[in-house]
């Protein structure tokens, strides 16, 4: 391994440093349960494999891989696989206490967990990408399963190959099992809405803050950085809503108009060529010139770390909704309280995602689905039943929503813990 790796001493500014300064501001709300809370910052199980694979050239690459199980008090383990050159074991345990919280958050009888591979899955050829997700698969297999650990999709990472994972754990047992995995393909188990899952929930929690802050949607200015499943179908509620899209980045570039940007047109390019091709429908700026755009609404949904204490000063919007995991830094979080900035936190903004992947998990073990209508309801009923017991936390202790979520998050989490008791 690469990095020195301290639970209790992290790295500076580095994604499991703002996890754990996050659980240190939300001890004062926890009453006797906080006697439990170290086990908050220690990682239930870390798992660093190695990846062998013989790629197309006949030479034989290496790559690093890792699953975390952060916490598993309230039920299996649940978290992402992500394919990304700087995939780092601590980035990894944050992703997976990250999906604890949000798991209690909404209320799921789910625990945390996250995988990743340090891997530029751009420079492999199809065949060499089925090989690393298959190896991959076969050395985390002695710690997932559908009733212990059921990885998803996340950055890099999509249904084919949760398909590949399903289909590789499934051989070694000796038996389909198709919850080892959310996230799959239609016809292996997989649920209706799930695509667009994590970008509805930015869109249902989003329009419950405005609201609340008397903020209209029509012609609500806009700004999204990244423009994946979760970024671009946010965007696209929030226009069908009557908000205006002015800003959007991705990996490619940024783009801006600020009478709004056609998204008819601006999704299917960016798919293929990235934002930056859409050059007939806005201006093409730097990078950093995107947080000094005007906009009502910012939302992140790109990678962790993104609004730092200067962006944070920065920024017009009066409301920050979280479409990534951990895309505000500590600092940050405290200069736009000080502005007055409403940040929806990513642990119940992001949510979508994780519940009706809980909803494929249950469809696979009854196999029975439902449409997607259903599913709709039920996410919004959810995320909203969240929300406003998170919202009434806030309220009560005259804290921010995000040590709110984190207070109900973890006050569950706790309670499970202390009832379960430790074994031995």
């Amino acid at each position: 391994m690469n990095e020195k790796l301290s639970f209790v001493n992290p790295t500076a500014n580095s994604p499991w440093g703002t996890y754990l300064s996050q659980v240190d501001r939300v001890v004062p709300y926890l009453g006797p349960l906080a006697r439990w809370v170290e086990t908050l910052k220690r990682p239930k199980r870390a798992l660093i494999v190695d990846v062998p694979i013989e790629m197309d050239n006949g030479t034989i690459a290496h790559f690093e891989g890792y699953r975390v199980q952060h916490n598993m008090s309230r039920g299996p383990g649940k978290g992402g696989v992500r394919f990304h050159p700087d995939v780092t074991l601590e980035e990894v345990m944050a992703l997976s206490a990250w999906m604890t919280i949000k798991t209690a958050a909404v209320n799921l009888p789910y625990g945390g967990a996250k995988g990743g591979i340090r891997v530029d899955p751009k420079k492999l050829s199809l065949q060499e990408l089925e090989k690393v997700t298959r190896r991959y698969t076969s050395e985390i297999g002695i710690i997932i399963g559908p009733h212990t650990d059921i990885p998803a999709p996340d950055v890099n990472t999509n249904a084919q190959i949760m398909a590949w994972m399903m289909d590789t754990y499934s051989m070694n047992v000796g038996g389909t099992a198709t919850g080892v995995v959310t996230g799959k393909p239609l016809h292996l188990g997989g649920s209706l809405g799930r695509v667009k899952a994590t970008g509805r929930g930015v869109f249902v929690t989003g329009r419950e803050a405005a609201r609340r802050l008397g903020m209209d949607l029509r012609g609500a200015r806009i700004a999204v950085q990244g423009f994946g499943n979760v970024g671009s179908v946010a965007a696209e509620l929030f226009v069908e809503a009557g908000a205006k899209i002015v800003a959007v980045q991705d990996h490619t570039g940024t783009i801006v108009n600020t009478n709004g940007l056609d998204l008819t047109k601006l999704v299917p390019i960016s798919r293929t060529d990235g934002v930056v091709g859409f050059k007939a429908g806005g201006d093409i700026v730097p990078n950093e010139d995107f947080w000094d755009v005007a906009c009502d609404i910012l939302i992140p949904a790109a990678l962790e770390g993104q609004i730092t204490a200067e962006r944070a000063k920065k920024t017009t919007a009066k409301l920050v909704l979280e479409g990534a995991n951990g895309p505000t830094v500590p600092e940050a979080d405290d200069i736009l309280a000080e502005r007055g900035v409403l940040v929806v936190p990513d642990v119940i903004c992001n949510a979508g995602g994780v519940t009706v992947s809980y909803f494929e998990w249950v469809q696979d073990f009854s196999s029975f689905f439902w449409d997607e209508d259903e599913i709709n309801v039920r996410l919004d009923r959810i995320m909203m039943n969240a929300l406003n017991q998170i919202w009434d936390t806030a309220d009560k202790h005259k804290i921010s929503l995000r040590t709110a979520t984190y207070a109900v998050a973890c006050e569950r989490i706790l309670m499970a813990r202390q009832e379960r008791g430790l074994y031995p």
